[in-house]
């Protein structure tokens, strides 16, 4: 992949050999950053898994930094007032799945009650491409509407392992303190630690990045990260 000159200029100032502590990483990204846009600051987890294994699971970052969520709520009778008086941006049941079978989309997040997943499995094709389908692995299907919602508002996020056994997650952006970052980061990591298979390697985790949306990757050290969490 070929790099522009901004790329190359910032590159020379990270130490490839170097494996950096959590907050030295997050002040790096965040001097590197060059982009004329608020760049977002992602970490990327490196899993030993096996091919049957997958991490997944959600986490609350401790520190906001996106804009609110536009919250949609497929419930009925008094869990869809309760969607409503807790915030969610819209609420319904089969006219929402028929307006989204039309092609509306214009959401963040999809909670479902579970007495309400026999007709919403229906848009299955098109939320699940989109990562937007209510599951009870990231509970989003639940009958806490409430504590659900509180939760999203919060900075709930989903993470989870690609086919390459990485978790890539934003986590925060280059215009905040970095120390708010790196705490973010260090939310992340533990969440992912504690969802390691009970059969898994001792070399769970293989290595910790941080970048910007445009920057290198610093790398962290993996003992600092054993340290933290």
């Amino acid at each position: 992949m070929k790099h522009g000159k901004k790329y190359r200029e910032a590159i020379k100032n990270v130490d490839r050999e170097r494996l950096y502590t959590f907050d030295e990483a997050a002040a790096l990204v965040k001097e590197l950053a060059f982009a004329s846009f608020d760049e977002t600051v992602e970490v990327a987890v490196k899993l030993t898994l096996k091919k049957s294994q997958s991490v997944r699971d959600t986490v609350v970052l401790p520190n906001q930094f996106s804009a609110q969520k536009r919250i949609l709520v497929f419930a009925k009778g008094e869990k869809a007032e309760e969607a409503r008086e807790a915030g969610a941006a819209y609420v319904g049941d089969t006219d929402l799945i028929e307006k989204i079978r039309g092609g509306w989309m214009d959401f963040d997040v999809a909670v479902a009650t579970p007495d309400m997943m026999k007709d919403v499995g229906r848009l299955g094709p098109i939320l699940g491409r989109r990562g937007l389908m209510p599951n009870p692995k990231t509970q989003t299907v639940t009958f806490d509407i409430k504590g659900a919602l509180a939760e999203l508002s919060q900075g709930r996020v989903e993470f989870r392992s690609d086919k390459t056994n990485v978790v890539h997650l934003p986590i925060g952006k280059v215009s905040m303190d970095p120390a708010l970052v790196s705490e973010n980061a260090k939310s992340v990591v533990k969440e992912i630690v504690r969802k390691k298979p009970s059969d898994a390697k001792a070399d769970f985790v293989v290595s910790v990045a941080l970048s910007s949306t445009m920057g290198p990757g610093v790398r962290v050290n993996v003992k600092d990260m054993s340290a933290t969490v």
